[in-house]
């Protein structure tokens, strides 16, 4: 755990993730599919679960200690899992189902929680915790995303002034901007495979609580974008 942060750093991360949860969840029980609604508690629980055992991981140092190792702790520990999970509900029948039946409208407000993040991030550069590469002042452009998630969600679906095809492209380059700064995070932390940022590593996301951001902000984003589209393309 950093512990050289001002204290509102970690706090307004952490209630960013609490807030990621509560609109994730908000989403599940608003589904059309009555068995989705139905299993929405287990869903629910099962991420809170997933929560707290990354936490435990990040406590206890799995993710910042012995960073040669390959492959990196947090990606076979963090990331790997939602993203078998998420391919796997892509590729089932009944996950399809799921899929479907989200809310779009509520899937695109969901990606206002990239504002918070961005600027976190910005200040946690700014502690000498993660690269400049990482911000807005840097390579990463996702608080475009953020900030332009409820006029989508707002014009082109609650209202359809916007058409499906526009909310479509947009789906498409904020998917774009989210893999963009993914695969900058990534090779700018300390492992086997860094490639820059090495005058200051992104040490951040291997503490807690911004372990969070790889492991369950980032797959819930991801998975938001590929509901969308898949539904888009479906329309």
């Amino acid at each position: 755990m950093l512990t050289n942060l001002p204290i509102y750093i970690p706090l307004i991360f952490g209630l960013t993730t609490v807030v990621t949860l509560f609109m994730f969840s908000w989403i599940i029980k608003t589904s059309e599919s009555p068995t989705t609604r139905q299993h929405s508690t287990k869903i629910i629980i099962g991420l809170i679960v997933w929560l707290i055992i990354q936490a435990v991981l990040s406590l206890k140092n799995t993710y910042n200690s012995d960073t040669n190792s390959f492959p990196p702790k947090i990606l076979l520990f963090g990331i790997v899992p939602p993203i078998l999970t998420i391919v796997t509900l892509f590729a089932m029948k009944k996950g399809r189902q799921l899929v479907d039946s989200l809310s779009l409208t509520n899937i695109t407000y969901l990606n206002t929680v990239r504002i918070p993040v961005e600027i976190v991030l910005l200040w946690l550069f700014l502690n000498n915790a993660i690269p400049e590469l990482m911000t807005f002042e840097g390579r990463n452009f996702d608080i475009i995303a953020g900030i332009t998630a409820p006029l989508i969600a707002y014009f082109g679906l609650a209202k359809g002034k916007i058409s499906h095809k526009t909310v479509l492209i947009w789906n498409l380059v904020c998917l774009g901007l989210l893999i963009n700064i993914v695969i900058n995070a990534f090779f700018s932390a300390p492992s086997p495979v860094q490639k820059f940022a090495f005058e200051q590593p992104n040490i951040a996301i291997l503490n807690f609580p911004f372990s969070w951001l790889p492991t369950f902000i980032v797959p819930i984003v991801l998975f938001g974008h590929l509901v969308s589209i898949r539904q888009l393309l479906r329309r």
